[in-house]
């Protein structure tokens, strides 16, 4: 999802609380807050020897102590609008970077109101093998194969 779709949905619930309902059908608990929003950049190569670049936003949820706290879509706004100091457009995919028991990064699925909640469904990133996908012969063979010379 990008985060321009994100804002829209949060901009038309004001009043409602800001849920992360995780891939396995767990929300992280009601209490988290969102400390951070980034502008993530990956330079790369690929095992095709292609290189690349990706950019991203990236939202830190944590779960502090504070177990009273609710994050309000109004103030999940604020924080949004405030990021624009960092992003360079609001055409960026969104990811939420959680810490249950290691930290993962999980992207965006759906954004839904939901009674008194506007649910952030986040569902698994994959890894994946950019000159398979591209069809490289040489990436089947030596790469990603399962004669694979790099692993």
């Amino acid at each position: 999802m990008r985060l321009n779709e994100l804002q829209s949905v949060i901009q038309q619930n004001p009043d409602s609380f800001v849920r992360f309902g995780l891939p396995d059908g767990d929300y992280i608990p009601r209490h988290a807050h969102v400390t951070e929003v980034g502008h993530v950049v990956k330079n790369y190569i690929d095992c095709g020897g292609q290189i690349g670049k990706e950019q991203k936003v990236l939202l830190q949820a944590h779960v502090g102590n504070d177990v009273e706290h609710r994050l309000r879509s109004d103030r999940f706004g604020k924080i949004l609008q405030l990021a624009q100091r960092v992003l360079p457009n609001d055409q960026l995919n969104v990811e939420v970077e959680y810490d249950c028991c290691v930290v993962a990064q999980y992207p965006i699925s759906e954004v839904k109101p939901a009674g008194q909640y506007v649910d952030i469904i986040l569902t698994r990133g994959r890894t994946q093998c950019r000159a398979r996908d591209r069809g490289e012969a040489a990436a089947n063979d030596t790469c990603c194969g399962t004669t694979s010379a790099c692993c």
